[in-house]
């Protein structure tokens, strides 16, 4: 897959007999996700969504330019977990202080002493706030909230990040030691 394309949803499961599917946007405003013209997939096909509910889309497979439209619920099932996909392009600029998930993952992590933590592997957000996982060479990966305190400097253009875990994390690794 090219490096310019960015996921920004995922297909779910179907919902009905008609071939609605709920879809999960990785948009800050989900109701975005259609705002960005035909979305594809990994293996490069296209697709259009038209939402018809909260989460619940009507979609259809763009071919030759003529929109197929998924009528029913077998069709539907067999997209279920399929990426969505839009090129780097179509999105506006991060403002200030704001940062694409997908540029923060592979930023080599260093401590507030320069000391290498390792590399930005996954960003987690499950509701309460983004935090980074940064896997450690022996034992659990390091994982730190994505605030002002924790990650007090990102540099994309540098390719990293500066961590300063928690005294919580701090003390929980000199007990396993």
């Amino acid at each position: 897959m090219p490096e310019s394309r960015i996921q920004v949803g995922v297909i779910g499961r179907a919902h009905g007999v008609r071939g609605l599917v709920k879809v999960t946007s990785h948009t800050a405003d989900p109701s975005d996700l259609t705002a960005y013209g035909p979305l594809s997939d990994a293996e490069g096909r296209f697709y259009a969504l038209r939402w018809k509910g909260d989460g619940i889309a009507e979609i259809s497979r763009l071919v030759d330019g003529q929109e197929a439209r998924v009528t029913d619920r077998t069709v539907a099932e067999k997209l279920t977990n399929t990426r969505l996909f839009i090129d780097r392009s179509a999105l506006p600029p991060a403002d200030d202080e704001e940062f694409y998930v997908t540029d923060l993952m592979g930023l080599r992590a260093v401590g507030a002493d320069g000391r290498d933590l390792g590399v930005v592997e996954v960003v987690h957000d499950y509701g309460a706030g983004a935090s980074l996982e940064i896997p450690q060479a022996t034992g659990a990966p390091l994982i730190v909230p994505f605030t002002k305190a924790c990650v007090p400097n990102v540099d994309i253009e540098g390719g990293k990040v500066v961590v300063v875990p928690p005294d919580e994390i701090v003390a929980a690794e000199k007990n396993v030691a």
